[in-house]
């Protein structure tokens, strides 16, 4: 039995776990150690390595030589497709410890967790899929040449992954990845690193070579940044805020490594007068508080016409103080805590910016009664009504259980006020007007739109934002070709005599 399994089942004991290096997990021995805290206890459940730029340096190395070598880089492709979907195999006999040990880390409601986490096995038969399935070019070109292209993996991947999705966000990288022959350093959030570093061991235990996975953990500003600085990475990917994109992006630029950035988000939500409000308060409630409300989508703005504004608004407070906040582990909860004391700080001092703004605070804004001795991080889900869209609360990222609701009049404010922001993550729209629905969705600046829905994804859906929401594209067909390089190669076909210096060749190409 693994030791992150008996984690699990004896949470009150500390366990410590070492770099994930070359194959195996690393000895800690000597080591500085940090804490894994879990968020529904405050307890610690874990101890992990704090990296340094030495041990990033290692994992680096270690990478590049898998890719070199025989045993991945010179593996034929049909092979190497057929151990992805064998990973997916072992990933999907684990399911049942993942949920688990996700859910200890990260606070998701244990069955939140099962209902994100049980598709992650997709991506990797759907990246492989796409390896199998891909063509090179040949292109026309004029003369007698004979013109194509080929593709090659882009090298060392430095994925740098976030709290609050661990496992899947870590997973729509490594998938690509390890489907296109690439290799890759993985730096989960120093708060939630367990399940990235189990997901190694049991994909090496089912034979992925040594070096094409590794897991370094540590802190953003040390190992994080030692990462994407790093000369020997081909590759960036992270997802995180705007401010750690921005610094680890312009790292990664000067070593003019590629990069795919997913970043913050303030995610408006136009709610029409013609839509069924109460399907439309269901789907507000689940965008702005499921993963307690910590995800980059997060229903975060409400914009909704004024002849369904009061209704809306009593309706969606009433959702909000309904929801049973609690102990993860419970079938019956329905929203766990934030990730750290630190978020719940923040999203409280969130409520009172609200508050001085003359926001009217409609549900929530306050730590369970209930919970306030648990020692874990709970907070109500938070709803604002009367909010403008220049009072900070609708402007900043909360990255809590926390909305607000903004009246508007016409669709072209509605229009106005959603592109009002630094952000363009995603947008979601609510109207029974078929053609409204399709100008909103055209004319709203955001890399993702949903019709009647929240928060859907799919395995070859593209994923990511405009403007300070990030650049480039996770999932998809636009991610896997992300990972590779076009070789361009041009034959000559004519076999005829050339001599560019012939003084008589008047008509020679030059290109």
């Amino acid at each position: 039995m693994s030791a992150f399994t008996n984690l699990v089942a004896e949470s009150a004991t500390p366990r410590s776990f070492g770099l994930f290096i070359d194959g195996a997990l690393q000895s800690t021995a000597g080591r500085r150690m940090m804490p894994v805290i879990a968020p529904a206890t405050g307890e610690v459940i874990a101890e992990v390595v704090e990296a340094d730029a030495a041990d990033v340096d290692l994992a680096i190395r270690a990478a590049r030589r898998a890719f070199e070598s025989d045993e991945w880089g010179g593996m034929a492709l049909r092979a190497r497709c057929r151990l992805v979907n064998r990973l997916a195999d072992v990933m999907e006999a684990h399911l049942e410890e993942l949920f688990a040990l996700e859910t200890l880390n990260n606070g998701r409601p244990i069955r939140e967790t099962r209902a994100q986490i049980a598709r992650v096995p997709d991506l990797f038969r759907y990246n492989a899929g796409l390896a199998m399935a891909r063509r090179d070019s040949v292109i026309p070109v004029e003369g007698d040449y004979h013109a194509f292209t080929n593709r090659l993996p882009v090298g060392v991947v430095a994925n740098v992954t976030p709290f609050n999705h661990p496992l899947l966000i870590a997973c729509r990288n490594i998938a690509p990845t390890l489907a296109s022959g690439c290799t890759t350093v993985v730096k989960p959030s120093e708060l939630t690193p367990l399940t990235t570093l189990r997901l190694a061991e049991l994909f090496a235990e089912a034979g992925l070579p040594a070096g094409v996975l590794n897991v370094v953990t540590g802190y953003g500003a040390v190992a994080g940044k030692a990462l994407s600085e790093h000369p020997g990475i081909n590759k960036l990917v992270l997802t995180g805020g705007t401010e750690s994109g921005r610094a680890a992006g312009s790292a990664a630029a000067r070593n003019f490594a590629s990069q795919t950035l997913e970043l913050g988000g303030k995610t408006p939500v136009a709610v029409f007068a013609d839509c069924d409000v109460d399907r439309a308060v269901s789907y507000a409630a689940f965008g702005a508080f499921v993963g307690a409300g910590q995800t980059c989508v997060c229903a975060a703005r409400h914009l909704v016409q004024r002849p369904v504004y009061d209704e809306f608004v009593a309706k969606l407070a009433a959702r909000a103080e309904a929801i049973r906040v609690g102990d993860p582990f419970e079938m019956t909860t329905q929203m766990g805590p934030v990730i750290s004391a630190r978020q719940r700080e923040r999203v409280l001092g969130f409520v009172e910016t609200g508050l001085a703004e003359g926001a009217r605070l409609v549900a929530g804004g306050r730590v369970p009664e209930e919970l306030g001795n648990s020692g874990g991080f709970f907070v109500r889900p938070t709803v604002f009504a009367d909010v403008t869209p220049e009072m900070t609360i609708a402007r900043e990222e909360v990255f809590g259980p926390f909305t607000v609701v903004i009246p508007f009049d016409t669709e072209e404010d509605a229009l106005r006020i959603a592109n009002d922001s630094p952000y363009g993550l995603a947008a979601a729209v609510h109207t029974g007007d078929v053609a409204r629905a399709h100008r909103f969705a055209r004319n709203v600046q955001a890399g993702i739109v949903w019709i009647n829905d929240h928060h859907r994804v799919d395995a070859a859906s593209p994923w990511g934002g405009v403007k300070l929401s990030g650049i480039g594209r996770e999932f998809g067909e636009e991610a896997f070709n992300a990972y590779f390089t076009a070789k361009a190669v041009m034959v000559n076909t004519s076999g005829a005599p050339f001599d560019w210096y012939d003084p008589y060749a008047l008509d020679a190409r030059l290109n």
